[in-house]
C-alpha cells in the first residue's frame, strides 16, 4: 500500500472557529458573534471579556490552559453556550466545551495513505448500534472479523455532538465534536488507528445542510448564519456566501481528515446546500481537501437524489479532481420493487419495467436521466453515460431505506433469503461501488428503527410527526393498521431493538450468510477489482431485458465483463454472455437460468 511522509505531530493546521493552541500552554479562542455586543469567555469557572474584532469576531488569548479544561462563551444575556467549534464535550450539546490539544493522540500507522477507490467495498455502521456497549472502543472489538470478511472500507454514520445521548447522528449541532456518548476523540481516532492496522479505509458521514434541532446555538450568536428566506426541509438554509460560514464547514472537512487521519467523507443530501457564490462551496471544499492532502487516497462522496454528475467528472486518465462518488438511489429503489413488489412513494417512478430500468441503472449508472418522474410530474437527472462504473455507490439496503420504513423492516425480512441473496450477488459483483449496511452480511433480521433521545415538546414534536408521516403510506391506511404501533423515536427500547445480534454469528443461518458474502467478496478482489482502475465512461451496455432476466456488459480495458441475472419466480432462457463463467448461481444444465440467480463471466481482450 503507498505510504505518506508524516511529521511527528501528525496533520494540524490553524483554525478560524474556536480553542487552538498557539503555543505550550497557550490557547486562542475565537467565536464569530456578529449578533452579539460583547461576549465573555468563562474558562475553568472565571469569565474573561473576549475582545471585538472587526466582522463580528470575538477572541482571547488564554496562558496556562491544560488539555482538558473547560469553557464556555457567556452571551449578552447570560447565557453561557458550548462553542460551535467544540473538539469535545463535557456531557451533552449544553455543557461546556473540553480544550483538546490534537498532537497528543500517539498514532501508530503513521504511513497509512489510504486505498484506491476501485478497492472499495463499503460497510455502513452505526456506532451506538454497532455493538452492545455503543462505543468506539467497542466497535474496535470487530475491526478484525470485518477485515476477514472482505470489506475494505467502514462508513460510520454521523458522529458529530447532537441533541440527547440517542440518535442516528443526523441532527448534529457541534460539528467539530465526537458524540461524547461514544467516547472521547481520542477513542476515535484509537478506532481509525486499528481500522488502518487491519487494512480498512475509514470513511465519515458529514451534515453540511442543516443543523438539529436541541443544543444550537448558532442563531443567537450570528443570525447571519443562516439565510430565513431560504427554507430546507429542516429550517433555514446555510449561508454559504458568508466567509465566516464557508470557513465553517470547509475547515472542519479538512479537520476530520487530517486530525483525525480519516480516508473520506460522504457529504449528506447536498441538494439542500444552497449556494449561489461563483464557486459552489461543494467543489471548493473539494478542491481544499484535494490540495492539503496530496499522497493520499482521499474519497468524497455525496448522496443527491438530483441524478447531477457535474461534481463527480473525470479528468485525463480518470483522475478524480472534485467527488469521487454518488449514492445510486436509483439501484437501491428500483432492486426494492423488483424484490418486493411495492411502488408506494418515490418507490412509483420504478414501478414500470423495473427490469429495464435495473439494467439501465447497471449499464449507465442512473435509471433517470432527465426524464419525467412519476412521483413528482417532473424532470429528474442527467445524462450519465459518460461516468465510469466506480463512479456509482451502490446498495440494497441502508440505514436511510430501512429506518425509514415505519417499523424499520430489512430487506430480508420483506423479500426472503433467495431474493436478497441473488441481490447481493448483483450488487457485489457488478463493476460499481458496493455497500453493504451493518449485519446483513449475516442475514441480520433486527430492525434499523428511527430513534431520537428527545424531551419535552421537541419529544412530541419528533413522535407525532413520525406517525403522521405514514399515515397514508401502505399497511396505514384505509384502516389497514394503526400509527400508534410505529414505535416511539425517543422510547430507549426503540433504540436497544436494533442493536446488531452478534450471537446470531455463531448460527448456522449467520455462518451461511457470512460464508457466502465472503466467497462473492474474494471473487471480486481477485477477478474483478484489478480490471476497475481501467474503467472509464461508457464502459456499459444493455445486452437484453427478457421478461425478469436481464443481461449488461463493461468494458472495462481490455477486459470484458458480462452479467445475466434472472430476478424473477420463473426460469428462463439464459443469454449468452463472452467469455468463461466466474460465478454461477446453481447451473441446472438445460441452458436455463433458474429463478433468482446470476451468472457473470468475463473475456480477456488481447493485448
Amino acid at each position: 500500500m503507498p505510504t505518506a511522509d508524516i511529521t511527528t505531530e501528525f496533520r494540524t493546521f490553524p483554525k478560524t472557529w474556536g480553542a487552538e493552541y498557539v503555543a505550550a500552554g497557550e490557547v486562542r479562542f475565537r467565536l464569530w458573534a456578529p449578533g452579539q455586543k460583547e461576549v465573555q469567555l468563562r474558562l475553568n469557572g472565571e469569565d474573561t471579556p473576549m475582545t471585538a474584532s472587526r466582522d463580528g469576531w470575538f477572541e482571547i488569548l488564554a496562558t496556562g490552559v491544560e488539555p482538558g479544561a473547560e469553557y464556555q462563551f457567556v452571551l449578552d444575556d447570560g447565557l453561557a453556550i458550548a462553542d460551535p467549534a467544540s473538539r469535545a464535550q463535557n456531557g451533552d450539546v449544553h455543557g461546556p466545551s473540553l480544550v483538546i490539544d490534537p498532537t497528543d493522540y500517539p498514532w501508530k500507522q503513521t504511513a497509512w495513505a489510504g486505498r484506491p477507490w476501485e478497492e472499495a467495498v463499503i460497510y455502513e455502521l452505526h456506532i451506538g448500534t454497532f455493538t452492545a456497549d455503543g462505543t468506539f472502543r467497542s466497535a474496535i472489538e470487530r475491526l478484525p472479523y470485518l477485515a476477514k470478511l472482505g470489506i475494505t472500507a467502514v462508513e460510520v454514520m454521523p458522529i458529530a455532538q447532537f441533541g440527547g445521548n440517542r440518535g442516528w447522528g443526523y441532527d448534529g449541532v457541534l460539528l467539530y465534536a465526537p458524540h461524547s456518548a461514544y467516547g472521547p476523540p481520542e477513542d476515535f481516532k484509537a478506532f481509525v488507528d486499528a481500522a488502518h492496522e487491519h487494512g480498512l479505509m475509514v470513511l465519515l458521514d458529514v451534515v453540511y445542510n442543516h443543523f438539529g434541532p436541541d443544543g444550537n446555538y448558532l442563531p443567537a450568536c450570528a443570525p447571519e448564519f443562516f439565510h430565513p428566506d431560504t427554507p430546507t426541509p429542516w429550517g433555514a438554509a446555510i449561508a454559504y456566501d458568508k466567509p465566516a460560514v464557508r470557513s465553517f464547514f470547509i475547515e472542519n472537512a479538512l479537520y476530520w481528515l487530517e486530525e483525525f487521519n480519516l480516508d473520506g467523507l460522504r457529504f449528506d443530501a447536498v441538494d439542500q446546500i444552497r449556494d449561489d457564490s461563483e464557486k459552489h462551496f461543494l467543489i471548493e471544499v473539494a478542491e481544499k481537501i484535494r490540495a492539503e492532502n496530496p499522497g493520499r487516497h482521499i474519497h468524497l462522496t455525496t448522496e443527491d437524489n438530483r441524478n447531477i454528475t457535474s461534481l463527480h467528472e473525470r479528468g485525463e486518465d480518470g483522475a478524480v479532481p472534485h467527488h469521487t462518488g454518488e449514492w445510486n438511489d436509483d439501484f437501491h429503489n428500483v432492486i426494492h420493487v423488483i424484490a418486493t413488489r411495492e411502488t408506494d412513494a418515490y418507490y412509483k417512478d420504478f414501478a414500470k419495467d423495473p427490469h429495464t430500468h435495473l439494467a439501465r441503472v447497471l449499464a449507465e449508472g442512473f435509471a433517470h436521466q432527465g426524464e419525467v418522474a412519476a412521483s413528482t410530474g417532473k424532470k429528474r437527472g442527467a445524462k450519465s453515460t459518460h461516468q465510469p462504473p466506480t463512479t456509482f455507490v451502490d446498495f440494497i439496503q441502508n440505514h436511510d431505506q430501512v429506518g425509514n420504513r415505519a417499523l424499520g423492516e430489512r430487506l430480508l425480512t420483506l423479500a426472503g433469503e433467495d431474493r436478497v441473496k441473488a441481490l447481493m450477488t448483483v450488487l457485489l459483483l457488478s463493476p460499481h461501488i458496493p455497500l453493504l449496511f451493518m449485519g446483513e452480511e449475516f442475514g441480520e433480521d433486527r430492525p434499523f428503527l428511527f430513534f431520537t433521545d428527545f424531551h419535552g415538546d421537541l419529544a412530541k414534536i419528533v413522535r407525532e410527526g413520525r406517525r403522521k408521516e405514514f399515515a397514508g403510506h401502505a399497511g396505514f391506511r384505509d384502516g389497514e393498521g394503526d400509527t400508534s404501533d410505529i414505535p416511539d423515536p425517543n422510547a430507549k427500547k426503540t433504540f436497544d431493538a436494533c442493536k446488531l445480534d452478534w450471537e446470531k454469528l455463531e448460527t448456522e443461518t449467520g455462518r451461511n450468510w457470512t460464508d457466502f458474502v465472503r466467497h462473492l467478496l474474494a471473487l471480486r478482489q481477485e477477478q474483478i477489482v484489478p480490471l476497475l482502475g481501467e474503467a472509464r465512461g461508457h464502459a456499459g451496455k444493455v445486452l437484453s431485458v427478457e421478461g425478469g432476466t436481464i443481461a449488461v456488459s463493461w468494458k472495462l480495458g481490455r477486459a470484458t465483463l458480462s452479467m445475466a441475472a434472472n430476478l424473477s419466480d420463473t426460469a428462463t432462457s439464459r443469454p449468452k454472455l463472452e467469455g468463461s463463467i466466474i460465478h454461477q448461481t446453481n447451473d441446472t444444465g438445460d441452458g436455463n437460468l433458474p429463478p433468482w440467480s446470476v451468472l457473470v463471466t468475463i473475456a480477456e481482450g488481447k493485448n
